[in-house]
């Protein structure tokens, strides 16, 4: 895609959970799409879409999320005609229940739904349609990846959902996760397959890893879940 083809796009940032918000939009049509929005920061989002003059038609959450409550239920009382989505493996309420394969388009452009399952069931990679972005959720991280001890998690479904899909992009596919939590904001297929110290193992070495991790609870799990599986709208 040429460069004066490409999409407009803004990575956001929610310092809590230190988590990535994506927004992309068609420089014509101005349709746009919004990806993993948080809470917190839901008046920042809602003002640059008016700002940038986009028509936000979808809210997108890569899976149901543990660390944060999504805005999209919020958002979708802001923005008319907003229509929520999210996996149909995630258990989660949302107006599009997206499957394998399944495209969610802005303009001329379209983001492909690929199913990366491992961190949740119901974990997605976004895929730009000429391949030169994705954003992978929580699935793989910048030289990390997703933990798979509660919310159906399980490693070896994480390793074979990178290494055959993910793994599979192009070399140069730049890839956006939704979380940081060292400053880092991008990488590519690449380098994730050359540096990534756990992805890098074999599948037996990796499990042994990520079932002796050992982490703690996110702080708002109990809260955050039960919120995300009703669009984030629990309580509120």
């Amino acid at each position: 895609m040429a460069k004066s083809e490409a999409p407009i796009f803004r990575q956001l940032f929610e310092s809590q959970s230190c988590t990535y918000t994506y927004l992309l939009a068609d420089k014509n049509t101005r349709d746009a799409v919004i990806i993993d929005p948080v809470l917190e920061t839901l008046d920042r989002d809602v003002k640059l879409v008016q700002e940038l003059g986009l028509n936000l038609k979808v809210a997108v959450n890569t899976h149901c999320h543990a660390d944060h409550i999504t805005s999209t239920g919020l958002m979708k009382k802001k923005i008319e005609g907003l229509k929520s989505a999210i996996s149909k493996h995630s258990g989660a309420s949302a107006d599009i229940q997206l499957s394998e394969g399944e495209e969610i388009t802005f303009g001329k452009h379209h983001l492909t739904v690929r199913e990366t399952p491992g961190h949740t069931n119901g974990c997605v990679t976004l895929v730009l349609g000429d391949e030169s972005m994705a954003f992978t959720g929580d699935a793989l991280l910048i030289r990390g990846c997703g933990r798979t001890d509660f919310q159906q998690g399980s490693p070896r479904r994480l390793y074979q959902s990178v290494h055959e899909v993910i793994f599979k992009l192009p070399e140069h596919c730049l890839l956006y996760p939704a979380h940081d939590y060292k400053g880092q904001t991008v990488t590519t297929v690449g380098e994730e397959r050359k540096y990534n110290p756990r992805l890098t193992k074999n599948l037996e070495e990796f499990v042994n890893i990520m079932d002796n991790l050992n982490l703690p609870n996110p702080k708002k799990i109990d809260i955050a879940v039960p919120a995300n599986l009703v669009c984030g709208l629990h309580d509120l």
